[in-house]
């Protein structure tokens, strides 16, 4: 008998957004539904991919734009291929801390590349994969950069300034009015407790 496809579960949101806490969650309540899960980032997820991410997180040399959206789309055939295909394909869910969308925000709005070429892309890429729930965890930009600054180091993103973030944020929320159906937005802004119990809800709705 074939296995049923696993579902496709991705977290977007702009810089301390707090997006890693909850793929914790998902992961732990899916579960606790005796669900099989595989919890996993981009870029990265695969030897491959993690060492591109380094390139793209840990540089402090130029890059430009064009390069970083290569490079993002070259760790994400690998991620797809060698880990997020396989996973669903074995009837397990996939909970992934940023996926496409992010391409959009932050080489897009971010960097000022044209959509149609991440369009482009991603039809290459993805080969029509499609998450089956997108959780955009939305808070203003000033709250989650002083939430990275508080953390420490920062990342090559994380050091973006204010208007960056700003349209990033705007590209994340564009997106989910697009598709509705698809995806979520929940009010990261607010306290742990209360963004856990709308969370809660989306997941028990939808999932």
């Amino acid at each position: 008998m074939r296995r049923k496809r696993g579902r496709f579960i991705v977290l977007e949101g702009g810089e301390g957004a707090g997006k890693s806490t909850w793929a914790v969650f998902i992961r732990d309540w899916l579960q606790s539904q005796g669900r099989k899960v595989v919890s996993t980032r981009e870029p990265g997820g695969t030897p491959l991919a993690e060492s591109i991410r380094k390139v793209l997180l840990e540089g402090r040399d130029h890059m430009p734009a064009e390069s970083e959206l290569m490079l993002m789309f070259a760790a994400r055939v690998s991620h797809i291929k060698d880990l997020i295909e396989p996973a669903l394909m074995s009837g397990q869910d996939v909970v992934c801390d940023r996926f496409v969308d992010s391409s959009y925000a932050y080489q897009g709005a971010g960097r000022g590349l044209r959509r149609e070429l991440i369009s482009a892309l991603e039809r290459m890429s993805l080969q029509g994969l499609k998450p089956d729930l997108v959780l955009v965890f939305d808070l203003p930009p000033v709250v989650g950069l002083a939430r990275v600054q508080r953390r420490g180091a920062q990342d090559r993103f994380e050091r973006e300034p204010l208007a960056f973030q700003t349209r990033v944020r705007r590209e994340f929320l564009r997106r989910a009015r697009l598709a509705p159906r698809r995806y979520r937005v929940i009010d990261a802004s607010q306290p742990l407790e209360k963004v856990r119990v709308d969370l809660l809800k989306v997941l028990e709705k939808t999932l």
